[in-house]
């Protein structure tokens, strides 16, 4: 996998990592292969590194793909003039370092064999077996002259597929992209930015839900010096100026060493500098930076008790910062990572440190993420290589993350399925055996079959990597799923119901009805209302809410498929009748529930639409639920699938999220009638008020005098003798709506009313 040459300003060098002269192994690997009884003097330093983690290491693989490889690849060069063998004599140096086992570094000398030689991939079969077999197949790219401009989605979707059976395949990838970063600088600048972009966009993400933070970290770097140059020699230079200043984090490390070791607990405590990303990311968020923002202090113990009494010394010897203090031990991340963090103020000059406590093991997980389970698929009776390796893992700045994910997915403790290759065993929720298969990875690989078109996958792979938190939504009738964070009612039902999801007519959450498109928080339970009609389906509003990639794939196709339902239906009667008998159909076979929220949460309101024009031609316009735009307001939209564009009210918060999202908005604006009115609108208010009795009869009664009628309402309950009434109203005329206000502001002990940002769930049953 060609990515070339030198880069003529990369990063400064992390203290730790030895210094690896490519060029010495480049000569040595022109030299030719040593004698049959010993190891070739190129690959000698990779087995050094490897033998550190693994010392009882069988290095006769080794010898033998370095053998092949160097003959393979004998006579090309990189555009640097380097033996081409050095790339993967570079790219398996990489994962040594990181302590993979001996399968996956034989795989990593091959991984260029397949693509760019006369070697077959039965040949690599033959010579070292499926398992490393699958493992070159799986990283080797598809042809261009084959596939064209998809040609790169297309191998990055097989490349993905192939992690969901072996998640080594990703390991080598991601080291390999690794080495070309470090080497881009002779390509020309516009393929330098586009190789930084999809690296960025993709392989990224990719490397923090491994867990692989020390290749991570170092992506970043490089990114950030090729896509914004100006900012990464900023940050550069304050780093480097910094260094020649005095440095209050050795003193405090040394205080924490005399505190652990006046209360008896063993522990190594060292200064992890940040790399340029991490310190560009502290500047942006605090502005000035002090001295003790440039690094965090590391505690290493032994047992999980020690990282607990570690934080209970440093809160008791030191002032803490409470608002700093996360637990990841007993709520791991997603991607592996453990650790607790907090932060303390130093007793003489008031420096505020971060401090990361965790186990060695936790540490060589937070480094190195999957690759240090080793070979997670060799049960422990096999004699093989695990993931628990001897030694270190370098000295990269690692997982040490604010910046990071969040879940409880996919612990370290996990029982590991037996075999390499495809077939891994499942649990019983069908999540796999292995934490090297986590919930986004299933969530990844069930969607992307459901996208043939690639400029469609390689969209919604980039998305789905842009949601770097997680939440645990728990089930009814019991179980967890996991979901992106920001992720609604609607992505929720494809996630547990697939297609069957076109049934879904709304939701409780916690207990209450809830419309399709509320946001689901981290530990929210969730019940899904489903309809009888098979042949129900979704609302085109259903994408405004839907965050996956799995959900917006599956509601596109319905609607592809039944252009009817992306039409406004004609304007016969009444917007309230229409909505009242649709209601009603959709109704039918239900429960009382069940009709409410199909009243609450799945029937447009046209007629108001018919006020707003958009400025693209031939578009369907259709009113936002979420803030119920009317005129006069300050309005903008934003185009859906099916020729329709969502109108939003200029303040509304979804329009900031669109606009974060990348989505570019489409002007809107409000068209008169030649009598003068606007035509029926729907809006929600807020009523708040002093509790009394017969207040909700009141205020329905001064609605009702106004020509208003009710859709929907919900009163919650009170709080302080106050409370808050909310109602979805429908208007024969938007110019109506202030004097409707007003109305309802005179009502005794209404104190204030105004528009709301939702609609109302339900009509509840109250004596309010």
């Amino acid at each position: 996998m060609s990515a070339e040459a030198t880069n003529p300003g990369p990063p400064a060098r992390r203290r730790g990592r030895p210094h690896i002269e490519l060029r010495r192994l480049g000569r040595a690997a022109l030299l030719g292969s040593a004698p049959r009884d010993r190891l070739p003097d190129a690959i000698d330093h990779v087995a050094k590194v490897h033998r550190a983690h693994h010392p009882g290491a069988d290095l006769d693989p080794l010898r033998r793909a370095y053998v092949l490889a160097e003959s393979s690849h004998r006579g090309q060069l990189r555009k640097s003039g380097e033996p081409y063998i050095t790339h993967p004599l570079a790219v398996t140096l990489i994962l040594a370092e990181l302590g993979a086992e001996t399968t996956t570094l034989t795989a990593s000398l091959l991984h260029d064999t397949v693509e760019d030689t006369d070697v077959t991939l039965d040949q690599v079969r033959e010579k070292f077996g499926e398992e490393v077999g699958y493992l070159v197949d799986g990283v080797t790219k598809l042809e261009k002259v084959d596939y064209g401009a998809a040609a790169e989605p297309e191998t990055f979707r097989k490349m993905l597929v192939a992690t969901g059976n072996d998640v080594r395949v990703m390991s080598i990838k991601l080291a390999d992209r690794l080495h070309n970063m470090r080497t881009l600088g002779v390509m020309r600048p516009e393929k330098q930015a586009r190789i930084a972009r999809v690296t960025l966009d993709v392989l990224i993400p990719l490397a923090e839900r491994l867990g692989v933070q020390a290749l991570k970290t170092e992506l970043e770097d490089l990114v950030f010096a090729v896509l914004h140059p100006d900012e990464y020699e900023r940050t550069r230079d304050l780093v480097l100026d910094r260094a020649g200043r005095p440095d209050p984090l050795p003193a405090i490390a040394e205080e924490v060493r005399s505190v652990l070791r006046d209360a008896g607990i063993g522990a190594e405590v060292e200064v992890r500098p940040r790399h340029l990303v991490s310190v560009h990311r502290v500047r942006l968020k605090r502005g000035a930076l002090g001295g003790a923002d440039f690094g965090r202090i590391l505690v290493l113990v032994a047992e999980d008790a020690d990282c607990y009494a570690v934080l209970g010394e440093l809160h008791t010897c030191f002032t803490p910062v409470i608002s700093e203090f996360k637990d990841f031990i007993a709520v791991p991340k997603f991607n592996l990572y453990q650790s607790l963090h907090t932060a303390v103020a130093s007793r003489p000059g008031g420096d505020v440190a971060e401090v990361l406590i965790r186990t060695h093991q936790m540490h060589r997980v937070a480094e190195a993420g999957v690759i240090a389970l080793g070979n997670p698929y060799a049960s422990a009776a096999d004699g093989t290589e695990g993931g628990e390796g001897t030694g270190g893992t370098g000295g990269t700045e690692g997982a040490e993350g604010a910046e990071g994910t969040e879940g409880p997915e996919g612990a370290p403790g996990s029982e590991p399925a037996a075999g390499g290759g495809a077939g891994r065993e499942t649990s019983t929720e069908g999540e796999r055996a292995d934490p090297t298969r986590p919930g986004w990875l299933s969530r990844l690989l069930a969607w992307q079959q459901s996208a043939p078109d690639p400029d469609t996958f390689w969209t919604s792979l980039r998305d789905d990597l842009a949601q770097d938190r997680e939440i645990t939504v728990f089930r009814a009738d019991g179980g967890t799923f996991g979901l992106p964070a920001g992720a609604s009612c609607v992505d929720a039902a494809y996630a547990l119901h697939g297609e069957a999801a076109h049934m879904c007519i709304g939701a409780r959450v916690n207990g209450r009805l809830a419309t399709l498109a509320t946001v689901l928080a981290d530990g929210d339970t969730l019940q899904l209302l489903m309809a009888q009609d098979a042949a129900a389906g979704p609302s085109p509003e259903w994408l405004e809410y839907a965050r996956t990639p799995a959900a917006r794939i599956a509601i596109t196709r319905w609607l592809t498929a039944h252009p009817e339902a992306s039409k406004a239906p004609a304007d016969t009667g009444s917007p309230a009748q229409q909505e009242q008998e649709r209601g009603q159909r959709q109704g039918q076979g239900r429960g009382q529930g069940d009709t409410e929220a199909v009243a609450a949460g799945r029937v447009p309101g046209h007629a108001a639409a018919l006020a707003a024009v958009a400025d693209l031609p031939g578009a369907t316009v259709r009113l936002a639920r979420c803030c119920t735009p009317v005129p006069p307001d300050a309005v903008t939209g934003f185009a859906v699938r099916g020729g329709a564009v969502t109108v939003h009210r200029a303040q509304c918060p979804a329009v900031a999220r669109m606009q974060v999202a990348g989505r570019h908005p489409v002007g809107v604006h409000w068209r008169g009638r030649g009598d003068g009115t606007t035509g029926d609108c729907r809006v929600t208010l807020l009523a708040e008020a002093f509790g009394r009795p017969h207040l909700l009869a009141d205020l329905t009664e001064a609605i009702a005098l106004e020509g208003a009628a009710i859709l929907a309402a919900a009163v919650e309950p009170p709080r302080e003798q106050r409370v808050r009434h909310t109602y979805t109203l429908q208007l024969p005329d938007a110019a109506r709506l202030p004097a409707l206000m007003r109305a309802m502001l005179k009502v005794p002990g209404v104190y204030d009313v105004t528009r709301g940002q939702r609609p109302v769930t339900a009509v509840p049953r109250t004596n309010a």
